[in-house]
This record gives C-alpha cells, structure tokens and sequence, in this order.
C-alpha cells in the first residue's frame, strides 16, 4: 500500500502536504520559521491531533535557531514565550500542548546553547518517528474490533493525514484490511471543512480500499437498516473518565450507534489521554470562523449576513464508548481504571 506521510524534514525546512487543497491538488508547502508552523497549524493546512503535535515539536525546534539570548535562562524565557504562541494555535488538541512542553522539558536539560537547536531538531525527528510507531501499534492492536464480512464507519479524517503516518482510527481499519478481513468502509462527509469527502475518501483510495462517502446525516439511517456494523474515530483530547472531544459530529454518532446496538469505538495515542481533565466538560472547545460555514473554498453557500456557529469539536461522554485502541492496549470500561493504567505502561 502507499505510505502517505504529509510531514517531512528536508534540510532545515519543514514541508506539509497542503491538506486545504486535497484532493484535487497535492501541494506541499515550505515551513522556515515557527510562526509560519503556528499559521499553519492554525489555518489547518496541517491538522489531526497527532500531526499538529509533530508539527508543533518543529515549530519549538525552529523557534530554537531564531531565539537570540546571552544565557540559558533568557533563552528558556523566550523559548518559553515562542511555546505559548504556538500552543495558542488551536486549543482542543492537547497533542499541540503536549509536545511543546516535551520540547521545552528538553531545552531545560540542555546547559550549552551552542547544541541546543540541534537537541531540539533531534527531539522533534524523535517526536516523529515515535508517532509513526505509535499508530502501526495502535492499529495491531485494534484490528479484531472489524468485524470480518461487517461494515465500519468513521468520521472526519483519522488517517495517515492526521498523523505523522499510518493514522489512528483510519490505522486500525487499515491493519485489518492488510490482515486479510474484507468488510464494507463508510466514511462521513464531515461537514463544513469536509475532512471526510476531501481527506478520508482520498486516502481510502491511495490504500485500495474500497469505500463509499456518505452524508452526515445519513448515518442513523444506515444504522437503522443494519448497514453499519461498528463506529471507529480519533480524538483530539480524552479526560480522565474517558469522555473525548473528537471532530464535531461525533457525538450525534455515538448518540446514534448506542441506540442501534451498535459499538463505538476510539483510538489516540496515549499522548491525547489529559489525565488532569477529570471529564469532558472541563475541555475547551475550539470556535473556529462562521466562513467555514457560510462559505465553501471562498464562494458563498449561505445568504450574504446570516449568522453561523461554528463548534469545531464535541464531547462524547464515556458511556457512549464500547472501547478505546492506545498503543499501550485496548481500554474498556471504568476508564478511570484503564486509562490510567494504560497512560502509565
């Protein structure tokens, strides 16, 4: 199958495939300096709780080259303040933060500044390669939850696009397909960015597997008609109860599956578990522009004035999850229990 990695480092620059213009353009864009990464992450050409994670770490490790300081404490002050900036891109997905604190516990370590951006690079590289591993883990551990002559839906883009490879939800579909299971794939629209019509349906297609794009609203139809036979999506923050903040839409799924019979399952690095949330109310849900919403590649699909919110993720509270794939294992139910342990393996 094709590997598609939107991520790369290539002599002191940073390239991400351009994912505003997939599918009908395979564009990738040169990164130079950490606010054109923070921009970036921001505006979604890159997006998917892994990916901007990894884009993220290099942001800290180009800000690393820019920062000009007579000491380490001056240079961890503005570091620090080049950190927060770009932790403020996109507030749901605690992988931005995660890893901007995971650079930043790095520079601290390090007491001469003359290697200090190469540690960082190295940190970032390091950040990368683990994720890859991550979700190929991820994916071998999830793949018995496709049923084999069964069908699978997901929602918004949990592939290889969202991470730094393979992918997460997209990554255990993936795996069981290469296992040999055949199974019928659904993928959502995910209105109004349409990660699942431009993103999903596009990276089905790189992997050869067959799958059919439906509209939003059609799922509870096809779980109704006994046509779905599981529900499998990412996250971008799980609380400590195991409630998780995931693609607006989501929510409306599980709500959905449960009333169907039908299991909800999740899969996220353990990096997206944020043991300090006891549950999701406490996550903050990103408000992104109503021009994501009234508008569509910058032509208007609603009339000139009206009003439009436009939520970018939602919470599905725990009892709505059959299980949740981590690369440290499966975890069930109490997710009190199993999360923590899992987050400490």
């Amino acid at each position: 199958m094709a590997e598609i990695r939107p991520i790369l480092w290539d002599n002191g620059v940073l390239k991400l495939l351009d994912q505003t213009r997939l599918p009908l353009e395979q564009i990738t864009i040169e990164i130079r300096d950490y606010r054109a990464a923070t921009n970036a992450i921001r505006d979604m050409q890159v997006r998917g709780a892994p990916a901007i994670g990894v884009t993220a770490a290099y942001a800290v490790a180009m800000a690393a080259r820019e920062v000009q300081a007579v000491d380490q404490a001056e240079f961890m002050a503005r570091l620090t303040a080049a950190g927060a900036q770009i932790e403020a891109a996109r507030p749901t997905a605690v992988n931005l933060r995660w890893a901007v604190q995971r650079m930043l516990q790095v520079a601290e370590s390090v007491p001469d500044l003359n290697h200090m951006a190469d540690t960082l690079l190295a940190e970032a590289q390091r950040i990368q390669e683990e994720d890859e591993a991550i979700n190929r883990r991820m994916g071998d551990l999830g793949k018995d939850l496709i049923p084999e002559g069964g069908s699978v839906l997901t929602h918004c883009n949990a592939g290889a696009l969202a991470t730094a490879a393979f992918g997460t939800a997209v990554g255990v579909i993936r795996a069981s397909w290469e296992a040999g299971r055949r199974f019928e794939v659904f993928n959502t629209e995910t209105r109004p960015f349409l990660q699942g019509a431009r993103l999903t349906a596009w990276e089905f297609q790189q992997l050869g597997i067959p799958s059919t794009l439906i509209v939003d609203s059609a799922a509870g139809m096809l779980m109704r008609q006994g046509r779905i036979g599981c529900v499998i999506t990412g996250a971008d923050r799980i609380a400590a109860n195991g409630d998780t903040a995931n693609k607006i839409g989501t929510y409306s799924l599980a709500v959905l599956a449960k009333e169907n019979g039908i299991p909800f399952y999740v899969a996220a690095p353990i990096s997206t578990v944020d043991l300090s949330l006891a549950s999701g109310d406490e996550i903050q849900i990103e408000e992104r522009p109503s021009e994501e919403v009234t508008h569509f590649q910058g032509k208007p699909t609603a009339p000139v004035g009206v009003e439009a919110l436009n939520p970018a993720f939602d919470v599905t509270p725990q009892r709505y999850i059959e299980a949740i794939v981590t690369e440290n294992g499966v975890c069930r139910s109490p997710y009190l229990e199993s999360l923590k342990l899992a987050a400490s393996a």
